[in-house]
């Protein structure tokens, strides 16, 4: 197997929408076979994920439509980085946008990407904690429902049915890990 990155042989944008740009990549591989390959144009954002822990032991979450699935789903605080913020900065700002606290202490859990075959975005995970109150105004359509989930009962929000973003998913496993 060839560790050899396949070369570029030409780049276009085969579909345009206001959020996102579909884009046609032809490559030749090492053994010389060509494939066209189409993938979301890569962004210059990134993204972060927070899991909020109370000091009462509570998990917060937010529960928001996603017209991806066309039905509300439950999962942890997220958002782009905005130019000129730190993945640290703009944690906070999501967490005081989306369910009205900051914190005092976040720690990176990981680094993901969401299907690296079409998607080069990055998202940081964090866990919140020392949290404190302060609310920003968000940008979502409708206020979201804020959803304190015990950490004592944390396995079980793997069983519920609105509970199934990957990410959150992986931030979750991420946090029990680190919490033990």
């Amino acid at each position: 197997m060839s560790s050899k990155l396949p070369e570029i042989l030409a780049k276009s944008v085969v579909a345009k929408s206001k959020l996102f740009s579909i884009e046609a990549l032809d490559l030749r591989f090492s053994n010389g076979e060509q494939r066209t390959y189409e993938r979301m144009k890569p962004s210059s954002r990134n993204a972060v994920m927070m899991v909020p822990v109370t000091e009462q032991g509570d998990l917060l979450l937010v529960r928001e439509y996603c017209a991806g699935t066309e039905r509300y789903e439950l999962g942890f605080p997220k958002g782009l980085i905005d130019p000129g913020e730190t993945a640290e900065q703009a944690a906070n700002r999501e967490m005081k946008e989306e369910v009205g606290v900051g914190a005092h202490k976040l720690t990176a859990l990981k680094e993901v990407v969401l299907a690296p075959s079409y998607f080069s975005s990055k998202m940081t995970l964090f866990i919140a904690q020392d949290l404190y109150s302060e609310q920003l105004e968000g940008d979502e359509p409708e206020p979201l429902q804020v959803v304190r989930w015990p950490l004592a009962q944390a396995e079980e929000l793997l069983t519920h049915l609105d509970f199934c973003e990957a990410r959150s998913i992986t931030a979750l496993m991420l946090t029990l890990r680190y919490l033990q």
